[in-house]
């Protein structure tokens, strides 16, 4: 996986202080998306080293957002598991319209699914086709509406 770039946020998963890893190579292509940068495959490779230098770097953090990963959800859940070894709550913010099968739900807090779909909106939207869950006794919660403004 390669991150093409991360942030600081406050808002992609409610009430934690979250580092953000955009992954690129989306093999998604929504149209409407404001991340169409994130379609080629740019970036450096995601390590475990590099993620323990950030967690050192911000000490403040209370989760880890994997922001896509989607052509190798495996390598997303090996992630996730990590971050949630070192303290860390993790999510996943995944462009699939269903998530697989075999996903190990246990490596996860939350869970973001769903492509976007322009004439739907986003996680503020109540007519968004995305849900935010979070993952607890290895089920799915949906917490979407905390999203919602009105």
């Amino acid at each position: 996986m390669l991150v093409a770039d991360y942030d600081i946020v406050f808002q992609e998963v409610p009430n934690e202080t979250t580092l953000a890893l955009n992954i690129s190579d989306c093999p998604h292509h929504c149209p409407g998306c404001h991340s169409s940068y994130l379609w080629q495959p740019v970036g450096d490779v995601l390590t475990t080293e590099w993620l323990q230098s950030m967690l050192e770097r911000y000490p403040y953090l209370t989760c880890v957002s994997i922001q896509g990963g989607d052509r190798d959800y495996h390598e997303v859940e090996h992630y996730a598991a990590w971050i949630k070894q070192h303290g860390f709550k993790s999510s996943w913010y995944t462009g699939f319209a269903k998530l697989p099968d075999d996903l190990r739900l246990n490596c996860f807090d939350f869970i973001k699914v769903g492509p976007y779909i322009e004439a739907l909106g986003g996680l503020r939207s109540k007519t968004t086709n995305q849900r935010f869950y979070r993952v607890a006794d290895g089920a799915l919660h949906d917490m979407t509406d905390v999203f919602w403004t009105e």
